[in-house]
């Protein structure tokens, strides 16, 4: 334990850095997928035919090993922070999407009919029934995609995008487990951190009749 935290001391420079990095790289990916998943999710729950086509290319993606789509995406865009904000954005896609499309479908058709005879648009319906309805789904999907983000980030170091990842590989290659643990330990708090916050978040937006 001593020898972690005089790892932690010397090398706390380099972890602060990296941490900042991190905390950029991985909050700029989930802000661009949130908005790229939800706008997509609302449009494919109105237009069911072609909703399993745009799940279906964001679960490929998924599917990708992530190394390996760091590496595909180098000779396209180079190194640096645009390829892992890429890369990122793409493997968050996916359960923002899936949950937005399945919050908003799984809303009971009842309480919308009620709404178009109380004589609200489809807007109105949207932003006054389904959205609130379906917000509890929305926000799993969006903290699903942030722990999953916050993890994969890890990975940018080998595109040259910095970030925690810098700090785990330098103790892999020197055989320092107390430095792998100093970059290992603040991904994991991180993580817990956003996911935490983002909880709150839906508790306070969400209706008191839907909590109730």
């Amino acid at each position: 334990m001593q020898i972690f935290w005089d790892t932690i001391v010397t090398r706390q420079d380099l972890i602060i850095e990296r941490t900042m990095e991190h905390l950029y790289i991985s909050f700029l990916a989930i802000l661009i997928a949130t908005c790229i998943s939800l706008p997509l999710g609302i449009y494919i729950s109105r237009k069911k035919k072609v909703a399993e086509f745009y799940i279906g290319i964001t679960a490929v993606l998924q599917t990708i090993p992530s190394l390996a789509l760091f590496g595909f995406l180098v000779p396209i865009l180079g190194i640096g922070i645009k390829t892992a904000l890429v890369a990122l954005i793409i493997y968050a896609l996916l359960p923002i999407l899936r949950n937005t499309y399945t919050g908003l479908t799984g809303v009971d058709e009842g309480i919308m009919e009620a709404g178009e005879g109380m004589g609200m648009t489809k807007s109105q319906i949207l932003w006054k029934i389904q959205l609130p309805l379906a917000l509890p789904f929305l926000m799993a999907g969006i903290r699903t995609a942030t722990v999953l983000t916050v993890g994969v980030a890890t990975l940018a170091t080998f595109v040259g995008a910095g970030g925690l990842g810098d700090v785990i590989w330098r103790g892999l290659q020197s055989w320092n487990n107390s430095l792998v643990l100093a970059g290992a330990i603040p991904v994991a708090f991180m993580a817990l951190f956003f996911d935490y916050i983002l909880k709150m978040i839906e508790k306070k937006v969400t209706p008191k009749g839907i909590k109730s």
